[in-house]
């Protein structure tokens, strides 16, 4: 992994926090695009679905170009991790009902329900893309952009993913990157990069150290 300079929690957390918490924006799509949205969401549900278990290097952009570093692990259903680079003393873990937020430089531990998040498109791809996903358009038929929002609850937030065809990948189309928005418009950007899938993972992988106890517990 590529270690950067210390980086501020301060400048994280906010990332996250417009990960964790977005609100939409409007895109138009064309009607007569319909039965292709459909048959293209289906792609999308079906690389996601066929993903048991992956691990990728990430990058995560804020709206100034602040950026910092770290490993994600995902298994199937709905657990992933968030391990952030040396620097940055926190870390984000879902164990497929809830999203938590560790922030062991001031011992503080956030939790968002995960149909409360964009990333419930990522991990439950069946009921949040299906139901609520769009098609951004792309001039490149090897690349899908979908933006997922359930326009009845726009406080459960937004996200636009980006897959790449790619036929080493499950479902034959790769996660690429996703970005968010919050309320104010501030954009945060998550690109992958290394990914690899299939490995073993242990469910100990999505336990957290409490830093308000002095024992483990499952996040």
């Amino acid at each position: 992994m590529i270690i950067l300079p210390k980086v501020s929690n301060l400048r994280a957390r906010a990332a996250f926090a417009a990960l964790a918490l977005a609100v939409p924006i409007g895109v138009a799509f064309p009607t007569t695009a319909a039965v292709a949205q459909a048959d293209r969401l289906d792609n999308v549900v079906r690389a996601l679905r066929s993903i048991t278990t992956m691990k990728a290097d990430f990058v995560q952009t804020d709206r100034s170009g602040q950026s910092v570093r770290g490993e994600l692990t995902l298994k199937n259903p709905g657990r992933i991790r968030f391990e952030y680079e040396r620097g940055v003393n926190m870390l984000v873990v879902s164990n497929g009902r809830s999203l938590t937020l560790i922030d062991y430089e001031v011992n503080q531990v956030q939790r968002w329900p995960i149909s409360n998040s964009p990333l419930g498109a990522l991990l439950d791809p069946n009921r949040d893309v299906k139901r609520y996903g769009k098609l951004v358009p792309t001039s490149n038929s090897n690349v899908i952009s979908v933006e997922v929002k359930d326009p009845g609850k726009p406080e459960y937030g937004t996200i636009t993913m980006i897959f790449t065809r790619d036929a080493s990948a499950p479902g034959g189309w790769e996660l690429n990157s996703w970005v968010a928005l919050d309320a104010q418009n501030k954009r945060t950007t998550v690109r992958l990069s290394n990914q690899r899938y299939g490995m073993s993972v242990a469910d100990s992988t999505f336990n957290y150290r409490d830093p308000r106890r002095t024992t483990r517990r499952p996040g």
